[in-house]
């Protein structure tokens, strides 16, 4: 990187565009299959993230109008805009529709899977597999677009399919440049090897290098010392934190300059019952309990938990449990 190019690099914190929708800053929470709801989008956004990503959506589901998909994952809160719901399939028509029901339900723009490598995603066609017919996915991309009716269209793209494989950035091109998409979330390393492996940061950079839109750099990004580097080495927009906010929203903070020290056990015991209350909200309490064991092991080591209270902590039924066993683990010893 030259000097000139250092002095002219924004930092994180400073706001940009994607499309026409503003963004607060340069650090993003990632999609996340499965956890990425609207509380947790709302927790990122709490913590100073500039733009939530929804986890991936089934473009069928809402063109078949699925009433859980509907009631559930596109359930936006008003204090988490502008906010993004990532969408996967490999039908242009029903990528069409399904991102006008997207615009309609209140997202601000709307994020394409072009990236997941899990088997049962990519073997519908959608995902990562859409890297193998370049045509296809720009043509999904389009009719994103153009059901969007107006809100900016990104994608989430993989580097390739196999180690080796630089195809998407071809693919990248070709979708900013053929489909009129807004951003690229470039993730780079092959979808063969899921999350292993080192993160090749010059694919970002040759990218950055041949588009004229936003590049927003993912993949390896587990904490703010990473982030800042990915952001560095690939000259990406913006970064994209995933598995690195898993039980740690705070690393929002820390990439905005909101804090430079960790946060103490009574933050975290706070911030794991903020999280219990939205889940109850967001499922009502049987589900939420169920739901809620994937994030427990997130905050049961920072809380200071042994093992065996852990796992205590993650057979438990009963809210109401949960509450007094995580109050506990921070309220003064008696006596």
């Amino acid at each position: 990187m030259s000097a000139t190019e250092k002095l002219v690099r924004p930092a994180l914190t400073d706001p940009f565009r994607i499309g026409d929708v503003e963004i607060a800053n340069r650090v993003l929470l990632a999609p996340l299959a499965g956890i990425g709801n609207w509380f947790v989008r709302l927790q990122a956004r709490r913590h100073g993230a500039g733009l939530g990503f929804s986890e991936m959506v089934s473009s069928h589901a809402i063109h078949h109008r699925n009433e859980r998909t509907l009631r559930e994952l596109l359930r936006i809160h008003p204090d988490e805009h502008p906010v993004a719901i990532q969408l996967f399939g490999s039908d242009p028509e029903v990528m069409r529709g399904a991102a006008g029901v997207v615009g309609d339900a209140g997202a601000d723009l709307i994020d394409l899977n072009m990236g997941c490598p899990v088997r049962k995603v990519r073997k519908t066609g959608a995902g990562a597999e859409l890297l193998a017919d370049p045509d296809l996915a720009v043509a999904v991309a389009v009719a994103a677009v153009e059901g969007g009716r107006g809100r900016p269209v990104t994608v989430k793209l993989r580097s390739g399919l196999v180690p080796g494989d630089d195809s998407g950035v071809e693919l990248g091109v070709r979708l900013v440049e053929e489909a009129a998409v807004s951003a690229i979330a470039f993730h780079p390393r092959s979808a063969a090897i899921h999350h292993k492996g080192v993160p090749d940061y010059d694919l970002v950079r040759r990218l950055v290098e041949r588009i004229d839109a936003p590049v927003i750099v993912s993949g390896g990004l587990d904490t703010a010392a990473s982030a800042r580097k990915a952001f560095e080495l690939s000259g990406a927009d913006a970064v994209m934190i995933a598995r690195g906010s898993f039980g740690d929203p705070w690393i929002f903070d820390e990439l905005t300059g909101k804090r430079a020290l960790p946060p103490a056990r009574e933050e975290i015991a706070e911030e794991l019952l903020w999280v219990i209350g939205r889940a109850e909200e967001h499922l009502g309490e049987q589900r939420a309990t169920r739901y809620l064991r994937k994030f427990y092991p997130w905050y049961a080591n920072r809380l200071g938990f042994d093992p065996g209270e852990a796992d205590a902590l993650q057979r438990l039924t009963d809210l109401g449990q949960a509450r007094k066993m995580i109050a506990a683990a921070v309220s003064p010893a008696p006596g």
